[in-house]
């Protein structure tokens, strides 16, 4: 294997079991990754396995299948989010003053481990699982693996991190708001939320214990099919542990919010991606649009209202003795909790069960949900300016899950030009999980999607693709403008047939004015590349009635382009139906 390629949980175990590796040789492969990472992100890691006691697991995993055993994760390296107990590992939650060592390993943990899987460390997190964002750790911030100025999401960060890098094979991490599917969109990642109660909790520092959910994180669908076969399963020792059961899905009608009801906070890549994923749906499954108010009103109960409380309690005495310990912004919110009442709590279950009934009703109507998983993605600069409000945005789409119990896959949609992944999620009742695997991998296999792009390694120079309609296209007079930026020319495309074009009159040198209409038709323009810093240096020397806008093309995708205001079609030729500047200029 390449290093940092990822890996495969089902091809090492196949791997050692069969006797064509060992669990010896993948861990100290495993080393030189993690080695080869630290320069790039050591602060995905809260703390992390001596080799030494690595390599020790990692014969006596070979000891086993030495003697006759079949393990289903035999030397499948693996990392645990740090606010899940490993005994051997502090467990911090984020928060050094909370740490504290662990006399037993988290049920999961154990689980894993007897499967054969080895524990290379501890994650880092949004402390106390607070957060959809990354940013929120005095441990650092760990950034996307395929943009390092972007968020990873959260809280459980370093997990997605690890297992986007290659690291590991798969991650645990915890969900609550959406903890366990953001950082799989914004990496290019599988992300299996369980119902509730399927994978035991016992040994999870809690957010909200009654609705916490440990998940998984990995590169395909048949490991997270593989990692649950592990972990599912009653434990005694969970008071919110259920028997296992399987709802049976017919994936045929997929719900999906109406339009109007869709928020992207200005991001049209993934208003685009997201319109392409329901296009990819669409070819095995009816679409159908729903009216998600008593979802929204449902999520808003976890911060807005009385469950931000149940946070409050689990770090009530940190909370109160040492106030200071406890990061900023986690501070801020779960304060808030110890101003509601036993009776706002009590109003609130009384509404959730209101709104869950409601909720139940839409199984009627269709048999899963296909909702985006963000609606856009963050740079950290961004998230330290406004921490509350854009993580707000980050939840738009997962809030509401684990309130109204139920199952959720988050997998790949595509790739923003910034390099970070966009994601769907496929929501269904409790007990569905196996079948929105499956309806997963049958989305998967139509979706047509391109290889992850490569990893950041060293911090991306951002960019901006221009789109250029007159005066600036190749060989026209104020190309220089563009070269003298080094802009790389992208191609030549159409945009969508929603423009006309316009000769403004008496411009010096001649220059056309795009105008969005209904009633346009297919203009030819040439898309260009500049780094941030040239872009906004090529707007501000972009005189009136011009102005830089969003044009979007043909193939669905927007760029930045010139757009016009509405006084320069005053005494303006028409010449939208000679289909671009360039005709225009040999008829002239």
């Amino acid at each position: 294997m390449t290093m940092l390629d990822r890996q495969s949980p089902a091809a090492i175990a196949s791997a050692v079991n069969g006797g064509k590796t060992s669990a010896l040789a993948v861990a100290q492969e495993t080393l030189a990754r993690l080695e080869a990472y630290d320069v790039v992100q050591p602060q995905i890691w809260i703390s992390r396995a001596a080799p030494a006691d690595m390599l020790a697991a990692a014969r006596e995993v070979d000891a086993r299948i030495a003697a006759g055993e079949q393990l289903p994760l035999a030397g499948v390296p693996f990392a645990v989010k740090d606010n899940i107990d490993v005994a051997g590992f502090e467990t911090t939650a984020g928060c050094p003053a909370y740490a504290y060592s662990p006399a037993d390993s988290a049920t999961v943990a154990e689980k894993l481990l007897e499967a054969g899987a080895i524990c290379v460390g501890k994650t880092n997190l949004d402390q106390f699982a607070t957060g959809l964002v990354g940013t929120r750790s005095p441990y650092g911030i760990p950034r996307n693996a395929y943009n390092l100025a972007y968020v990873s999401g959260g809280s459980s960060s370093g997990s997605a991190v690890a297992v986007a890098a290659g690291l590991v094979g798969f991650a645990l991490g915890t969900d609550t708001a959406g903890s366990g599917r953001v950082p799989a969109a914004f990496n290019h990642l599988v992300g299996l939320k369980p119902t509730k109660g399927r994978w035991s909790t016992q040994g999870l520092v809690p957010a909200c214990r009654t609705i916490d959910c440990i998940t998984v994180f990995t590169d395909n669908l048949s490991d997270a099919r593989l990692v649950d076969d592990v972990l599912a399963g009653f434990d005694a020792a969970d008071p919110y542990s259920k028997p296992l059961a399987d709802v049976a899905l017919r994936p045929k009608r997929v719900g999906v919010p109406r339009r109007d009801q869709r928020a992207w906070f200005g991001d049209s890549q993934s208003e685009y991606l997201y319109d392409r994923a329901i296009a990819r749906l669409g070819t095995n499954a009816e679409i159908i649009e729903l009216d998600i108010s008593p979802l929204n009103e449902a999520a808003s109960l976890l911060y807005n209202g009385p469950w931000v409380a149940e946070r409050t309690a689990a770090i009530q005495d940190l909370l109160a003795s040492n106030p200071d310990a406890i990061h900023e912004t986690v501070r801020q919110i779960t304060e808030a909790g110890l101003s509601k009442s036993a009776v706002d709590v009590f109003n609130g279950m009384y509404r959730l069960a209101e709104l869950k009934r409601q909720a139940d009703g839409l199984w009627d109507e269709v048999d899963m949900l296909a909702f985006p998983t963000t609606g856009t993605t963050y740079r950290v600069a961004e998230l330290l300016v406004a921490p509350i409000a854009l993580n707000s945005n980050l939840g738009f789409y997962t809030n509401f899950v684990n309130l109204l119990d139920m199952a959720a896959v988050a997998v790949p949609a595509g790739t923003r030009s910034n390099g970070t992944g966009f994601g769907i999620t496929l929501i269904g009742p409790a007990d569905s999980d196996q079948a929105l695997l499956g309806a997963a991998e049958t989305y998967l296999a139509v979706a047509d999607l391109p290889a992850p792009p490569a990893l950041d390694l060293e911090g991306k120079m951002e960019s901006v693709k221009l789109a250029v309609v007159g005066a600036h296209l190749k060989d026209m007079p104020l190309h220089w403008q563009l070269t003298s930026r080094k802009a790389v020319f992208v191609g030549a495309f159409e945009t969508a047939p929603t423009y006309r074009l316009y000769a403004i009159a008496d411009s010096v040198p001649p220059k056309p004015a795009l105008v969005h209409s209904e009633d346009g038709a297919a203009i030819k323009v040439e898309v260009y590349e500049l780094d941030v810093a040239a872009f906004g240096s090529f707007v501000a020397e972009v005189p009136a009635p011009l102005a830089i806008g969003t044009v979007t093309l043909a193939n669905g995708s927007s760029v930045k382009g010139f757009v016009a205001e509405s006084r320069a079609t005053t005494g303006a030729q028409d010449i939208t139906d000679l289909g671009g500047w360039r005709a225009f200029i040999a008829a002239k």
